[in-house]
């Protein structure tokens, strides 16, 4: 596709703006950076200077063996080629499952099933890649896509995936970041999710913190019609589906469960006035130079949803998030062509062809929003973020999980250009960081940036098993066998 450089100027202002701004700081990182790298990184960069598992190898040799001569002189603790997949292990870890793929070597990876999924979506796929070398990434993940869904179903599928990566960084002892072709940062951007506080004088103060004391240049807020419904006639339906803010996911018929249009709930004038008041307390609390986003509308339909944006145009949001579902496509361009403010969705999608290409090719939102634990993982991920670029649409990147896939993402968002922020979902848990050491010479973040590890293999991180055990859940232990998931018992094609 050839890019044409004057589509930056049919980008809604609010993104133009932002990826500017990124761009400005990413060069001033990497100016600093050239003039502090020290001999030893210099020595590390030029060993681990692949430039991508499939380029500059040797024509004639399988990729294990052309990444072994290129790391020639990097320790590793035996010959790629002869690895193999042993094991296949959880541990749920402050109520997420973090895998662990073991091999003939020692050698091991970790991943994490997406938040709110059951860990069996990753031990039903045990069967499927005992046996197989951990370093044939994209074979064994078209051996178990067919084992993804959207939403949670997802998640197995991806915390296989990402244990992959880290393993095969280990194996060659290069950064998972090298392996997917180098980096274009140094440092991540992180936005910052402030959990909802109805009267808008302490979500104020809430984000003032954010910003002043634990340094993001990025916010979320929860915005939903919620914050406004315990007022008389400021919504419409809003009884029969009582208490809204309780989304009891078991009930099928539940308001939780019910697609937007079929709830027929509807914002009054009044309702829109006491959101709008309730945003302006807040930016006036962040100001207009920090990105502020919104997420949590409710169900409503398309018509409620336009309403609503415009509601909130003046206040300069950098998105509006998931306001209709991301498979209604048809609505989903309806409301970025009909509102000034940027929409976005996609943390509920699996895999680029399955569900970001149609929406991608349809210019039916303005950002993309894939979680990387439902996505498909850290390269599907990438090709997504590869694919909405040369359409013009920039990727941010939505977590809810533990420091483990948190690292998968700094990883993924190194790697690929159009990347606006990753979501930091644990901020106001001081122990989230202390569940893994890092592994490098830098911390897992400084003011409101993740460092990308420059000088570690893998995903840069080691599980703190003191901190972790704090936290551990009794059903699976710390990684006790799994023995019962060793037989496949099923014939997989799905074709004839």
């Amino acid at each position: 596709m050839i890019h044409n450089p004057h589509n930056l100027l049919k980008m809604k202002p609010v993104i133009k703006k932002i990826r500017e701004e990124n761009s400005r700081f990413e060069r001033r990182e990497s100016e600093t950076d050239a003039e502090n790298t020290s001999s030893s990184r210099r020595d590390f960069l030029k060993k681990s200077a692949l430039g991508g598992i499939a380029l500059g190898g040797f024509i004639t040799m399988p990729i294990e063996d052309t990444i072994a001569q290129t790391t020639s002189n990097v320790n590793r603790a035996s010959y790629p080629s002869d690895l193999k997949i042993t094991d296949l292990r959880v541990a749920t870890i402050a109520n997420k499952h973090i895998i662990k793929i073991d091999t003939n070597q020692g050698i091991y990876g970790l991943g994490e099933v997406r938040d709110g999924a059951d860990a069996r979506y990753a031990l039903f796929l045990k069967s499927r890649i005992l046996g197989l070398n951990p370093c044939n990434i994209e074979m064994i993940f078209r051996i178990i896509r067919q084992f993804g869904y959207h939403g949670r179903q997802g998640g197995g599928v991806c915390a296989v995936e990402m244990a992959l990566w880290d393993l095969t960084g280990r194996a060659y002892s290069v950064p998972v970041w090298q392996l997917l072709g180098g980096r274009f940062r140094d440092k991540i951007r992180l936005y910052a999710d402030t959990p909802e506080v109805k009267d808008p004088k302490e979500f104020a103060e809430k984000v003032r913190l954010r910003m002043e004391v634990q340094g993001f240049t990025w916010l979320k807020m929860d915005l939903g019609i919620h914050l406004v419904a315990n007022k008389e006639g400021n919504i419409v339906n809003s009884k029969y589906w009582a208490p809204m803010a309780q989304y009891d996911l078991r009930e099928f018929m539940g308001y939780g469960n019910t697609l937007h249009p079929f709830t027929q709930v509807q914002i009054t004038d009044k309702g829109l006035a006491d959101l709008q008041e309730y945003v302006a307390m807040v930016r006036d609390a962040v100001g207009y130079e920090i990105p502020l986003c919104a997420d949590h509308f409710g169900h409503f339909d398309i018509n409620n949803a336009i309403r609503f944006g415009r509601a909130m145009e003046k206040f300069r949001l950098a998105w509006l998030e998931d306001m209709v579902p991301w498979f209604d496509i048809d609505n989903n361009k309806i409301l970025s062509q009909a509102l000034e403010t940027p929409v976005l969705t996609g943390e509920d999608i699996y895999c680029l062809r399955d569900g970001f290409k149609p929406l991608i090719d349809a210019k039916a939102v303005d950002i993309i929003h894939p979680d990387l634990a439902t996505s498909g993982g850290i390269l599907e991920t990438k090709k997504i973020g590869d694919y909405a670029e040369e359409n013009n649409i920039a990727m941010a990147l939505h977590m809810a999980g533990s420091p483990v896939v948190f690292m998968a993402n700094v990883h993924c968002a190194a790697a690929t250009k159009n990347f606006l922020a990753l979501e930091h979902h644990s901020i106001d848990s001081p122990w989230w960081e202390n569940l893994v050491k890092m592994t490098g010479s830098k911390p897992m973040i400084e003011k409101g940036f993740a460092n990308v590890p420059l000088d570690a293999p893998g995903l840069g991180i080691e599980l703190n098993e003191e901190e972790c055990k704090k936290r551990l859940g009794k059903e699976y232990g710390w990684f006790n066998p799994t023995p019962e998931w060793d037989m496949k018992r099923s014939h997989d094609r799905i074709w004839s």
